[in-house]
Order: structure tokens, then C-alpha cells, then sequence
């Protein structure tokens, strides 16, 4: 069925729509549309100069569109009166090949056709700076090993808890805020889903924690590595691979409780983790995270080889557990619709191929 988004406005009091999509360097793009104006955008889509945005598109290129998809409504937390809404971009009748919604869209109907739907669950890294962002906030927070400091995450409670009463709201099943292992850094967790509805939350987490952030005075920065004694920013994704109700990836015969086909995934992405690299850390900055010096805490916490392990963080794919593992190689500056788009898309040649990602190594590769 549907949704008539002009019928939702009237009845949740929603003013203005935030018309949102992402382009490839995962900044959120959006156009502010009257209540009034929602239902031709739903027909039509909002209109965009395309090569306004890094999209690698021509200024000769015709107008893009950003198709609203209903079902992705949230309504802003902070001010209730706007509803933003994820979007598809097209351009001539068709959607551009490249829109990063529209490149894991396109990977989950592959993994569709094959009988697969991919959830996951992202664990958001972050500095809290000063406004200018050229320190960390909180000038008491000075502890060698700062992670999981109580003190320091009380004193930045009023951030913290703003943005998870938002999850709460949301339906999100939020569960955990942390101070994490630098100074300054925090990270939030809410419940795994599909892979595209994780996606148009990691979107929207970003967007949420910087306004939440500015509105107390302070930056919220997903920057890779901020500061260079530090530990940098990750970007976590834990992975399952699902037939309805049933998880694939979970045996208890298998070994650490994973399945053969857990495996031939893991193995695409071992194969495929050079190429992944592009996606899952994508700028200068990433590469100060990934291989970095010995931090203050004593560990960077990235990977630094292409291997893979039980419950051993020190390794690019950790098993915590039966039925799913984590792909830590991506950070904060990744594109979290390409974030998903990768991991599923090498899994799935892994699967084609029944890759094999060889044994695992327990060691400590710090």
C-alpha cells in the first residue's frame, strides 16, 4: 500500500519535509518542501542540479530528481514540525547507476534473487570537539585510558541522552552509550536490521548527533582520525545473512557456530578487501587510522591485516559470536549506503565461488 505523505502530514502536524539523498563522499543533500508541496514531490521528486553535488556528474548534465521513499520518514526528534525523508535520485526517466541508496538497492535485489536478505548493525564512533573542532570538548577528560570513563560519559550527559531518547523514540530499540577508548570519543548502539534500513539510519544518525552537537555548543565529528595520538574513528558493521526467520550464517556443527556459508562469505571479503578499502576508507585521513602508531591508550583498535579470528579484536573480521561477524575495517568517513553495498556485494561472489577464507589465526596481530 502507498503512503499518501501529504495524509501523514496532516495527521502527525508535520510542516516542512527535509527531502534528503546522499552522494558519494556520504554528505546528506536535501531540499526543505512545504507540507503544501508534498504530495507533486512524491509524484515527481524534488529537483536537483546534479553536479552541485559530488556525484560525478557534467554541469551539462539535465536535472536530477530525489524520489522520496514514504516508508523512511522520521520525524525530527528536535523539531517535530519537519519530517525527513531518505530518497533514490534519477536523471532522465531512470536512476542514477551511481546514487548510493540506489547501489545497495540494487546489491540487495541480488542478494535477493539468490534467496538472501542481508541485516546488520553499525557501531558509530565520534568525537565531541569545541565548536571550532580543534580540541576534544571536555578539558577534564585527560585520562590515559579513558575508555568506558563514567565520569567523562556523565559530564556529556545531557548530549548523549538527547540523542538516544531520540533512538528511543524512533522505535530503534537503542541499548548502550559508551565513552570509547580516546578522549572525547563516544559511541551509541541501536538494534541490527535489513541492510537499507540500517543504512538510512546510519544517514540519519550523523545528521542527528552534529545537530544535536551544535545545539549544545559543541562539534560532532565522524573524522576518521581527529587527532594523531589518539584512537581513530571506526565504524563497526556486524553481519548476517537471513532466509525469513532463518539465519544462514548459524550452525551449531560449524566451527565457532558459523556455517559453510558464513564462510564462503567471509572469504569473498578477504578476497576482496583491497578493493573494499576504497569504499570502507575513503579519504586521506582514513589511512592515519588504519596501521597508525601506537596510541595514547596503547592500542589503535584498526585492523592491520587482511585476516580474520574468533572474539579478537585486533583482526579486520572478528566472530563474537555464533551466526554473524564484524567487518571492522570501516570508519567514519565511509558512505553507509556503500558500507553495506560492499560487505554484501564480496560476500556474495564469496558465496558464487564458495570462496575460502583459509584458517583463522587467534594471535595478537598488534
Amino acid at each position: 500500500m502507498t503512503i499518501d505523505l501529504a495524509a501523514v502530514a496532516a495527521q502527525k502536524g508535520i510542516k516542512y519535509f527535509l527531502i534528503s539523498y546522499t552522494d558519494l563522499f556520504g554528505s546528506q543533500r536535501a531540499k526543505l518542501a512545504p507540507a503544501a508541496a508534498i504530495a507533486g514531490m512524491q509524484k515527481n521528486g524534488a529537483g536537483f542540479a546534479g553536479f552541485a553535488t559530488w556525484l560525478d556528474l557534467s554541469p551539462a548534465d539535465p536535472d536530477m530528481f530525489a524520489m522520496p521513499d514514504p516508508s523512511s520518514l522520521i520525524q525530527l526528534p528536535w523539531k517535530p514540525e519537519v519530517g525527513w525523508l531518505a530518497s533514490d535520485i534519477w536523471m532522465s526517466g531512470k536512476p542514477v547507476e551511481q546514487g548510493p541508496r540506489n547501489v545497495l538497492q540494487r546489491v540487495v535485489g541480488q542478494a535477493k534473487d539468490a534467496g538472501f536478505a542481508m541485516k546488520s548493525g553499525v557501531e558509530c564512533e565520534f568525537f565531541l570537539t569545541n565548536a571550532d573542532g580543534t580540541a576534544i570538548a571536555d578539558t577534564a577528560d585527560t585520562a590515559t585510558k579513558p575508555c568506558y570513563d563514567a565520569s567523562a560519559l556523565m559530564r556529556r550527559y545531557d548530549v548523549i541522552t538527547e540523542i538516544c531518547d531520540a533512538m528511543l523514540a524512533l522505535g530503534w530499540e537503542a541499548y548502550q552509550n559508551d565513552h570509547e577508548d580516546a578522549n572525547g570519543q563516544f559511541e551509541m548502539n541501536w538494534t541490527y536490521d535489513h541492510a537499507l534500513i540500517t543504512a538510512d539510519r546510519h544517514v540519519f544518525f550523523k545528521f542527528m548527533a552534529k545537530t544535536i552537537a551544535e545545539k549544545h555548543g559543541l562539534r560532532a565529528t565522524f573524522m576518521p582520525k581527529p587527532f594523531l595520538g589518539l584512537t581513530g574513528s571506526g565504524c563497526h558493521s556486524h553481519v548476517s545473512l537471513w532466509d525469513g526467520a532463518k539465519n544462514l550464517f548459524e550452525d551449531d556443527a560449524g566451527e565457532l557456530g558459523v556455517s559453510a556459508l558464513g564462510y564462503n562469505f567471509i572469504g569473498g571479503i578477504i578476497e576482496h578487501a583491497d578493493a573494499l578499502a576504497a569504499l570502507l576508507n575513503p579519504t586521506v585521513n582514513s589511512y592515519k587510522r588504519i596501521n597508525a602508531p601506537r596510541t595514547t591508550s596503547g592500542a589503535t583498535w584498526a585492523p592491520n591485516t587482511v585476516t580474520y579470528s574468533g572474539n579478537n579484536r585486533t583482526h579486520m573480521i572478528r566472530i563474537p559470536e555464533a551466526g554473524r561477524f564484524e567487518m571492522r575495517l570501516a570508519d567514519g568517513a565511509a558512505n553507509p549506503y556503500f558500507l553495506q553495498a560492499g560487505i554484501l556485494a564480496a560476500g556474495l561472489d564469496g558465496i558464487a565461488k564458495k570462496a575460502n577464507p583459509g584458517p583463522r589465526l587467534d594471535i595478537n596481530m598488534y
